[in-house]
């Protein structure tokens, strides 16, 4: 039983680090510097296959490619932004994860704001008919005596 929870517990230290990032060993550039601006830049783009995920995570040929071109330009001496220009260029905007805020991601960044408004506004108008119903009129005596009886005949 002990070996079996041990040999499990070496597989999965084994595989977790794979697990969090899809960058492979040989994508990986000598320069530590240049590697930790790499993955820096790397987690702010989209995979554009998966869209929910950095392409430092994702396991896609598309977000491969896209990891080795950053690389690549970055040996060439081009800066962070010139290399996230180039991408946004190549592929729009929808490869930034945080995308920029302009008049083309206005309902992009403006619609959740206008949700919680209108929902508000729907709120209000709710409460001001309310208030504007008018009271009901007290029960009379004989819908009294109705209701006496259906509650009573209820209660045996």
């Amino acid at each position: 039983m002990m070996r079996t929870l041990a040999l499990a517990g070496l597989v999965f230290l084994a595989l977790a680090p794979g697990l969090t990032f899809a960058v492979t060993p040989d994508e990986m550039l000598a320069d530590p510097k240049l590697e930790a601006r790499a993955e820096a830049l790397s987690t702010g783009l989209r995979c554009m296959v998966c869209q929910n995920e950095s392409i430092d995570e994702s396991d896609a040929s598309l977000a491969h490619d896209i990891r080795v071109l950053i690389r690549q330009q970055m040996l060439a001496g081009r800066s962070d932004a010139e290399i996230r220009a180039f991408l946004v260029a190549r592929y729009g905007d929808f490869i930034l994860l945080k995308p920029p805020f302009k008049p083309e991601t206005f309902l992009l960044w403006g619609a959740p704001v206008l949700l919680l408004l209108a929902g508000a506004a729907a709120i209000a108008a709710s409460a001001m008919q309310r208030k504007a119903a008018p009271p009901s009129a007290p029960l009379s005596a004989e819908e009294k005596a109705k209701l006496a009886a259906l509650v009573g005949e209820e209660r045996r």
